[in-house]
């Protein structure tokens, strides 16, 4: 006995809701390749902003550091580093408030403190991020920081004050400085001049 089969538009239904069902699973893998590729491509911009600011924030660090070395003390005080990040944003050393640096950055790699790095005296020369993570920028570094592009991690990217040429600079400069006269940059009274902000 030949058993009846289906027909009509109920068979036809069945078909469609497979096709149906079959068009949404590739709907579906298809949003979750074009999700994790926007999510890559995401991580990139959020890590190359980010490779923006240590740049930035580490120079600012390290020009803060050279203007409290530079910066003409009153008489009396002696030349020195920083002890700490803190006396960027207020040096001790004046009686007025003196500002290097106009604010505390965080290290934009971690989202923490920085490496901090010592002279011999103890004070601090430089920065550094503890991030290990390699940096995707390679190339066009500003020029003092052109051996960034060798860099292995961010780590590397070292934001460091040569306290030692500047002292050499500032030897050499008293030596040829005529007797009698002031250095440029320091007044008669032997106040201080504007401290950069």
């Amino acid at each position: 006995m030949v058993r009846p089969t289906p027909t009509g538009s109920r068979m036809h239904g069945r078909q469609q809701d497979g096709f149906t069902l079959l068009g949404l699973l590739f709907l579906v893998a298809g949003l979750g390749v074009a999700m994790a590729a926007l999510g890559t491509v995401w991580h990139t911009a959020a890590q190359r902003e980010k490779e923006r600011d240590l740049l930035c924030f580490g120079d600012q660090y390290r020009l803060a550091i050279e203007s409290f070395w530079t910066i003409p003390l009153p008489v009396g005080t002696p030349r020195r580093l920083p002890q700490n990040l803190g006396e960027l944003l207020e040096d001790p050393r004046f009686p007025d408030t003196v500002r290097h640096l106009r604010r505390a950055y965080r290290d934009p790699m971690t989202g923490g403190e920085w490496e901090l790095l010592k002279g011999p005296d103890g004070g601090i020369v430089g920065v550094t991020s503890l991030s290990e993570v390699a940096p995707l920028k390679q190339a066009n570094f500003p020029l003092a920081y052109v051996q960034f592009g060798e860099a292995g991690s961010y780590r590397d990217w070292v934001f460091r004050f040569d306290v030692e040429k500047a002292a050499q600079e500032a030897g050499q400069a008293a030596k040829t400085t005529p007797t009698g006269s002031m250095p440029s940059g320091a007044n008669a009274t032997g106040g201080k001049p504007g401290a950069p902000e």
